[in-house]
């Protein structure tokens, strides 16, 4: 009777997981179930393992509705040939956004189930109208003698109890962003849509009882089933399994000569003993499809980082998937690959933003749309979010509405309506609410993904599954994540300005020369990493140089250490403590030592915890390794987990370990969750910092050229400006004749981009340069104005940015003039035109021109000043006592700075309150941190962007000085002088 059962992820609309339905029905005595989830297959592999499970008969479906919500019909699966046939059908109709059609023309292997609203009498084979116990009373005799064989129960289920209706309604309310007391009958499911035991459900058509032997004999001839034990990506990459075992072993070998020359026994023996267990393992055409990635990828000078556990492979290594050496890291191989490993392994490949879209096109035309797909994710409801939702389902202002999210604590606002909100909020919370995408992850199928999943057409128009990456893992399927990131962008771009300035070509993949040169070991030592991914932040800059980093090793270690795992555990500190007195400390036991001798008995990566699990507590390396990925937020069994946890306590009791010891280790491993790093992916991350090192180092003029060109890092684009300016750049205004779209470089000089004025619309900038290139230099700005298109309020602002100042006339007058050539001219004409427009003649008295109104003029089109520095705006003349290059010197001393505010950091401490870190920069251009802790907080707030006079007491860490903030003031800039 059951063949249109709703969980929650019919979204907005079901209140049961899939698990939740099956175990109920199980108690119930139900022995078929089909689950038909509104418009989505998402559930369906969780679904039939757990009636599996349960010992119940599962039949797969999907209810088809409109966009109005209305019932269209129910399309149920014969066997998995009619499952993929649903899941193609509504694929189409994503891809296409078409309606569901009122009649659908599906025949093979499928029944099709219409609502008895749309009855009809000229009813194919496979279809069936279905009838509710409250229409029961409804069928009229005559009529439905006709067609009583195509007649069967429909006993809808969305609740799991009649105490899950009022939680239906909100949901709903949700959904159509609408009043909970404006929803109507039509657009909420009926208050006894939930399971109830087959005699009762028979009781409710013992009018017609046919009606539920025609639904059980249609439930009896429909199976569906998935294999979860045989991996489902694409099996072979060449003609057989065994071409790709002789073709993966060519390219390593090839490519160990490349890594490592010659002769290097030790390489070559780790090569062999990997290709063996990836031939045994039947992982050859994962390896080869992602070679393909990266061949194709370096074909079209994409630059990439291979990192996370696929760094602990040589053969990756080899294949140039990944540019981390695992022979030096001492990185093993079955942390990614071994037959014991609950999950299946998977690749990660970093693109730079610009280039990712092009290989993921490449990715679904080389391998076929229909085998190829994105990895969907199932976002839920959580945080404040759900108190905005239900606070307007509540009819609640947007004011109170703000005020209950912002303190949702505060007893003023607690009310009737309030209490309500948060106990639905609380039984909503972590329900599904939206689909959506991964972040890279990407399939590649031997079957066509629909015999597993329905496919979205989310806005980037690559078809992407329903279910997310754990129903993938569930089913075997080795993902291969193709993500994005600017840092990669600047890279290469940095490498791309280079060989276009001076000549040079720079293999940016030479890592292992990076990591041995003495100028950027220096420059590691020194911090002087802004720009540098994964190391320029103010953290991560003050952590290099309390550790004196100098060495790859110790930067894989920092890495990791910067997590806030280990640094709110204490354990970072303690590291930095440790890694400059080996012999100052005590290991807190003798596993540690043996363990963790490398990282001082601290506990740095996700391998040392598999380590000490295994080791200390004596859990076997699967269950080190379920504990491992539960705390990276990557495992979904909360029981297996807890079971895991009980484990470890017990094994510690029964070795006869103290408590205080036991309890202390599991501390440390606790602080690690949702945060921790592998070791081969910090060492990935390393990789890049080394490759952004290396580009400063030596060419750190184009360098913060392209860093400010991908618009990414850690700091706003002034901040990268003031570094360029550091290294020598003499920074130059936007100009029509000299610059580009982007910022460019010529020499030491350097022309921020057009992309940069602010209100200068993108297609007027890129007009204005492709005109320069195709016909030459402009003359004059009223050569300018016959060649380019442009209205003249955009005219305006490249003469105030003063884009126009190889005419050698002052701002005013050029403004005059723009007004004499356009004033009478549209905003925007829409034809170059024919002749030289002419400009009136036209006699001014001397304008004056105050160089204040300049800096006022960039700092309202570029956001920061160029032609003087925020410093010189001031009205006072005071700097400061200190300078931050000085303020070591000054440790234990109180002193009056002068700082540019860069960026802050608020963290809250053990007793709930808010203290900040701040990052200045000094009047010289050089950075200092500074840490406010609450009590001066409260007395001398940070007031927003600006120049701060803060006067506090000098504390180093390591040799590492910061300002103790006492009391701050933001500084008042003088005034635009048009404006006094």
């Amino acid at each position: 009777m059951f063949i249109n059962c709703h969980s929650w992820y019919s979204l907005r609309y079901g209140t049961m997981p899939v698990e939740s339905l099956v175990e109920q029905a199980a108690r119930l005595g139900i022995d078929r179930l089909a689950l038909t989830d509104i418009n989505n297959t998402t559930g369906m592999v969780d679904f039939v393992r757990a009636c599996s499970h349960h010992g119940i008969h599962p039949v797969a479906g999907i209810e088809f509705r409109n966009q109005m919500h209305q019932l269209l019909y129910i399309g149920i699966a014969r066997n998995n040939n009619g499952y993929r046939v649903l899941n193609d059908f509504l694929s189409r109709h994503n891809a296409s956004g078409e309606p569901f059609p009122d009649r659908p023309s599906l025949r093979d292997d499928v029944y099709i189930v219409y609502p008895l609203s749309s009855f009809r009498d000229d009813l194919c084979e496979n279809e069936y109208i279905g009838v509710t116990p409250a229409e029961v009373t409804r069928l009229v005799w005559p009529v439905a003698e006709k067609v009583f064989s195509h007649l069967v129960a429909r006993l809808p289920v969305t609740l799991s109890g009649p105490g899950d209706f009022f939680l239906h309604k909100n949901l709903r309310a949700i959904d159509q962003n609408t009043l909970l007391s404006k929803l109507t009958s039509r657009q909420i499911a009926g208050e006894d849509e939930y399971l109830v035991p087959p005699d009762e459900a028979r009781k409710k058509y013992a009018l017609f009882p046919q009606l539920v032997e025609n639904t059980l004999q249609l439930m009896a001839s429909c199976s569906i089933r998935f294999d979860f034990e045989t991996v489902k990506n694409k099996q072979v990459f060449t003609a057989s399994r065994y071409d790709d075992k002789l073709l993966l072993e060519k390219l390593a070998m090839d490519g160990l000569k490349y890594r490592y020359g010659s002769g290097n026994k030790e390489a070559l023996n780790r090569v062999r003993h990997e290709l063996e267990v990836i031939d045994k393992l039947g992982f050859s055409s994962y390896f080869l499809i992602t070679w393909d990635i990266i061949r194709y990828s370096m074909s079209r000078g994409f630059y990439h980082v291979g990192r996370g556990s696929g760094a602990n492979s040589i053969v990756a290594y080899c294949l140039r998937i990944t540019d981390v050496d695992p022979i030096e890291l001492d990185l093993y191989f079955e942390r990614f690959i071994n037959p014991r490993r609950t999950s299946p392994p998977d690749f990660d490949i970093d693109y730079s933003w610009k280039d990712r879209d092009e290989v993921l096109e490449y990715i679904f035309k080389r391998y076929g749309r229909e085998h190829t797909a994105l990895i969907g994710t199932i976002s839920t409801f959580h945080g404040r979010s759900i108190l905005r939702e239900l606070g307007k389902v509540y009819g609640l202002p947007k004011e109170e509405i703000d005020e209950l999210v912002d303190n949702p604590s505060s007893a003023s606002g607690r009310n009737e309506i309030t209490e309500q909100i948060f106990r639905v909020g609380n039984r909503i919370l972590d329900f599904p609410n939206l689909r959506s995408i991964h972040a890279g992850g990407v399939l590649i199928s031997e079957e066509p993904v629909t015999c597993y999943t329905a496919l979205d057409m989310p806005p980037k128009g690559l078809p992407t599954t329903q279910f997310d990456m754990y129903v993938a893992e569930d089913l075997r399927y080795e993902k291969i994540d193709i993500l994005s990131q600017r840092g990669i962008g600047h890279i290469k771009e940095c490498a791309d300005i280079v060989k276009k300035n001076q000549g040079i070509s720079i293999d940016v993949h030479d890592v292992k020369r990076f990591k041995q040169d003495p100028a950027v070991l220096r420059q590691l030592r020194s911090g002087e990493a802004i720009g540098c991914f994964y190391i320029e932040s103010p953290a991560m800059r003050g952590l290099l140089h309390k550790l004196r980093c100098n060495s790859y090793i110790s930067l894989v270690a920092a890495s990791s250490i910067i997590r806030p795992g280990v640094a709110k555990s204490g354990m970072m500190k303690e590291y930095i403590k440790r890694f400059h007195n080996p012999g100052s400390f005590r290991y807190l036991h003798p596993v540690m030592e043996q363990q963790l001798k490398e990282t001082y008995g601290v506990m740095v990566y996700q391998e040392d915890v598999i380590k000490i699990c295994h080791h200390f507590a004596g859990l076997d390396l699967a269950d080190a390794d379920v504990l491992r990925r539960a705390m990276s937020g990557k495992y979904r069994s909360k029981s297996e987990f807890q079971r895991i946890v009980d484990k470890f306590f017990s094994n510690c009791r029964a070795f006869g370990y103290p408590e205080e010891i036991t309890k202390e280790v599991w501390r440390q491993i606790e602080s690690f969750s949702g945060y921790s790093f592998s070791k081969a992916h910090s060492a990935s991350y390393a990789v890049e910092s080394f490759q952004s090192l290396y580009l400063k180092t030596y060419f750190p003029l184009e360098f913060m050229v392209a860093v400010i060109n991908n618009f990414g890092g850690f700091y706003r684009t002034w901040v990268y400006v003031n570094e360029a300016r550091r290294w020598g750049a003499r920074i130059l205004l936007p100009c029509v004749n000299e610059g580009e779209y982007k910022t460019s470089i010529r020499g030491k000089d350097m022309y921020l981009g057009l992309i940069h004025v602010m209100h200068l619309e993108a297609e007027t900038a890129m007009r204005i340069v492709g005109e320069r290139r195709l016909n030459g230099k402009y003359t004059s700005l009223a050569d300018f104005v016959s060649r380019v298109r442009i209205g003249l309020e955009q005219l305006v602002i490249l003469i105030r940015i003063h884009a126009f100042r190889f005419t050698g006339k002052p701002k005013k007058e050029l403004l005059w003039e723009a007004h004499m050539l356009l004033g009478d001219t549209p905003a925007r004409t829409s034809e170059r035109a024919l002749f030289a427009t002419p400009v009136r003649s036209f006699s001014l008295p001397p304008l004056e021109q105050d160089p204040l109104e300049d800096a006022y003029d960039e700092m309202e089109l570029l956001g920061f000043p160029v032609s003087m520095t925020h410093f010189d705006l001031l009205e006072t003349s005071f700097r400061g006592e200190v300078m931050a290059r000085d303020l070591i010197r000054h440790a234990g001393k109180t002193v009056r700075m002068l700082g540019n505010l860069v960026t802050v950091k608020n963290v809250k401490t053990v007793k709930g309150e808010w203290m900040h870190f701040g990052c200045f920069l000094d009047a010289q251009g050089n950075f200092f941190d500074t840490v406010h802790f609450p009590p001066s907080l409260k007395k001398y707030p940070f007031r927003g962007d600006g120049i701060y006079l803060l006067k506090g007491k000098v504390v180093e860490e390591f040799g590492y000085p910061s300002l103790e903030v006492e009391k701050m003031a933001k500084l008042p800039f003088r005034k635009d002088p048009r404006y006094e």
